[in-house]
């Protein structure tokens, strides 16, 4: 699968609240583009640390900053890249696969929500980026 930036999405979720604060709802397959089969979240990164910097073969993501903020850089290793500042908790980013990922300017309160499609597989992860672009130019 040949994923370009163009499939990268901002996407905004339904939030309800009142004075008893605020519900925000995401359902795989509705407000997330694929069924859920994990969840984890990035907290206590400093400021100067980066995240990621790899891509998937297989897996697609949705990034939610729950608390804080941080910024994800997404690139297509054919030289574009966007920059994402994640800063509401009922908003995120769709990354599907293929897309090289860097998260980093973690707040101090930042919780980092990442959503994925596939369970963890260490062998559908490509964590050099050259041989990232060797492979998206290929296809």
């Amino acid at each position: 699968m040949q994923s370009k930036i163009e499939d990268v999405k901002f996407l905004e979720f339904s939030q309800h609240g009142d004075i008893r604060g605020h519900l925000v709802i995401v359902e795989g397959g509705i407000d997330v583009p694929f069924a859920m089969q994990r969840i984890f979240y990035i907290y206590g990164s400093d400021k100067a640390v980066v995240r990621g910097q790899h891509a998937n073969r297989k897996s697609e993501f949705v990034l939610i900053n729950v608390a804080g903020q941080s910024k994800v850089k997404v690139i297509d290793g054919k030289g574009n890249q966007i920059i994402y500042c994640l800063t509401r908790p009922h908003t995120g980013i769709y990354l599907p696969a293929m897309i090289w990922k860097e998260m980093y300017d973690f707040s101090s309160d930042s919780v980092l929500l990442c959503i994925s499609s596939e369970h963890y597989d260490n062998s559908e992860y490509i964590k050099d980026y050259d041989e990232y672009v060797r492979e998206v130019n290929e296809n």
